[in-house]
């Protein structure tokens, strides 16, 4: 069955790579991935898959199931294709979809001699929409025994944790006045918010290594001969556990509060819970490294700091045996940049798509085949 698998993504390669290369052409920001959802559900809709679309109340969220004996063990390839705005796919996610959609095909290529049921789930929106928590949230990861994704890196690592994170909107309200006849009269709302950023600075040499902060200004005022009334800004506040990832938030309102005590100015704040961190189950993630080196592409070592950043697939990781490897597409390239997009989009890229999809495909057939690894894989989880 292995090698029938391989042989099932061989052959579907070359269309695997005509999508990557589509979806990378048409970038859609989350939720509103329209021809990148309808593209894979087409394509998984050809190879057999009852396709369902606009799950979780989501439009452009879909499930797509090929059975074989029985419900389970189900094992669900997850498929990310939103883009960044305005530089489209620099996270590679026109590589992560289309090797969801190959593991998902290599695998439904021996289906009918497997228990239980291979599934392809359609998640939008993970930079920053957080699909994948609201498909959890909704049930449509109900009855699935392990998750699995590859995302591209500068890098190979079977598995790697990831940041929990907050996201942070604060809003400063003063007095608007004439700035050159009356400034005494007013009182200066972004003065405060640039007080809240230089407050933030100083705090960060009393954060973990781990932490991270970070933010933009989405509103500094009408006019530059205004004081300006009102000042906003957006923050995200991230640490490798959630609980202080929680105490490095309330730091980051105190610096606002602070500013606002320094300027006289009102301080408002909106805190949302962003995603929380990537717990990679071990048994799961030992399997797919042994797959992946059986298949000649060698794993690097572990650095002693990690670049991580956060995912949804963090919220899946802590109900779910899941893991979220990554293969190297370019070196020296980081995520989110114009270097990274076009790394999405060479011959490398399309090598490490399709070699993840084999191995994942493999890592799935483990889990189908081997009740032993099931009971391995469920051993060490908890939901969290």
């Amino acid at each position: 069955m292995r090698d029938d698998v391989l042989k099932a993504v061989d052959a579907a390669s070359g269309e695997l790579i005509e999508l990557a290369k589509r979806i990378h052409a048409n970038p859609e920001v989350a939720f509103q991935e329209v021809k990148a959802a309808q593209w894979l559900s087409e394509m998984l809709e050809r190879r057999g898959f009852k396709v369902e679309r606009g799950v979780a109340q989501l439009p452009t969220a879909f499930r797509a199931e090929m059975s074989g004996d029985g419900a389970r063990p189900a094992v669900a390839f997850l498929a990310e294709y939103d883009a960044l705005p305005e530089i489209g796919h620099a996270c590679g996610h026109n590589l992560i979809c289309t090797a969801a959609l190959g593991a998902g095909i290599g695998l439904a290529a021996v289906s009918a001699r497997l228990p239980g049921k291979v599934v392809v789930l359609g998640t939008p929106a993970e930079e920053g929409g957080g699909g994948k928590v609201v498909m959890l949230q909704r049930g449509v990861f109900a009855g699935i025994d392990a998750a699995l994704m590859f995302h591209p890196a500068s890098y190979t690592l079977a598995m790697r944790p990831s940041l929990a994170s907050w996201r942070l909107k604060v809003k400063f309200l003063g007095k608007a006045a004439h700035a050159a006849s009356a400034p005494h009269e007013g009182i200066n709302a972004l003065d405060a918010l640039i007080q809240m950023f230089v407050n933030i600075g100083l705090l960060r040499q009393q954060l973990r290594e781990d932490a991270r902060v970070h933010g933009i200004i989405t509103y500094g005022g009408a006019a530059a001969n205004i004081i300006p009334d009102r000042a906003e800004a957006t923050f995200s506040i991230r640490a490798i556990d959630r609980a202080y990832a929680t105490e490095a938030l309330e730091k980051v309102i105190d610096c606002g509060r602070a500013a606002a005590t320094a300027t006289r100015a009102k301080f408002e704040f909106e805190k949302t819970k962003g995603y929380d961190a990537m717990k990679p189950n071990r048994p799961l993630g030992d399997a797919f490294a042994r797959n992946l080196e059986s298949l000649g592409w060698p794993i690097d070592p572990l650095p002693e700091r990690p670049k991580m950043g956060s995912t949804d697939m963090g919220d899946v990781s802590q109900q779910i045996p899941a893991i979220h490897p990554y293969l190297i597409i370019g070196k020296d390239i980081v995520g989110h940049s114009l270097e990274f997009r076009e790394a999405a989009l060479t011959e490398q890229g399309f090598k490490a798509m399709l070699t993840a999809a084999k191995a994942m495909a493999l890592t799935g057939l483990d889990v189908l085949t081997n009740p032993t690894f099931l009971k391995e894989i469920r051993a060490g989880f908890h939901p969290g």
